[in-house]
């Protein structure tokens, strides 16, 4: 099978591209948050990716339990959310791996 008929199928399944949009957000988000706390800690591209995703959520959640009304998607709020709950995140990833 050729890659470029595997790489059509796969995108024309309905949760790929979210997924794909899932990652680069978190991607963006943990990227930013690293900008504004930067460190010794060494991540890779995987656990920004992580951390960012998780800091989406956790900046979600805090967020609406703040009572600002965050959706799902693309927007500011929701970007600002996602670096703020990476940003917490990696405060506390200091705290747990410092030596």
């Amino acid at each position: 099978m050729d890659i470029e008929i595997l790489f059509r199928r796969l995108m024309a399944l309905p949760y790929i591209p979210s997924l794909l949009s899932w990652a680069f957000f978190g991607l963006l988000a943990g990227v930013v948050a690293k900008i504004i706390l930067p460190g010794q800690e060494s991540l890779g591209w995987i656990r920004t990716i992580l951390v960012g995703i998780c800091g989406a959520f956790l900046g979600g959640f805090l967020a609406a339990f703040l009572g600002y009304n965050v959706h799902m998607g693309w927007n500011m709020l929701g970007f600002v959310a996602a670096v703020g709950g990476s940003v917490v995140l990696l405060l506390i990833n200091r705290l747990v791996t410092r030596t």
